[in-house]
């Protein structure tokens, strides 16, 4: 369990189209074997240390002739942001993806104040 010991909690959530690969033929839509789309999301304000991050597949285009495989996960997750990894393999043809974010973590406070 991840404890936030803070008195304020911020949530902030997302949505990105990670890739259109069918538009150029891009590997994720014409590529075999293991592939992967890496892409960093940066937070509209930073956390004041690191959230907890879930993502999921928002929207999906994906061809039909071969088995549906995907993979997707949220990795270097940091107080100002963090990047979705998206994976396939085989011979699954995935034209386009968007992934949905959300992100719980400890924020600053309005009457928060600090010594300098």
């Amino acid at each position: 369990m991840k404890r936030i010991d803070t008195n304020s909690v911020g949530i902030q959530q997302g949505s990105r189209v990670l890739f259109s690969d069918f538009v150029d033929d891009g590997p994720m839509w014409t590529g075999n074997g293991d592939r992967e789309s890496r892409v960093r999301v940066h937070f509209p304000q930073a956390f004041i240390g690191d959230p907890s991050v879930h993502v999921s597949i928002g929207m999906y285009d994906i061809g039909n002739v071969a088995n549906i495989r995907a993979d997707i996960s949220a990795a270097d997750i940091s107080a100002f942001g963090f990047d979705v990894v998206f994976r396939t393999w085989g011979d699954t043809r995935i034209a386009r993806i968007r992934v949905d974010w959300l992100a719980i973590g400890p924020t600053k406070a309005a009457d928060d104040w600090q010594l300098y």
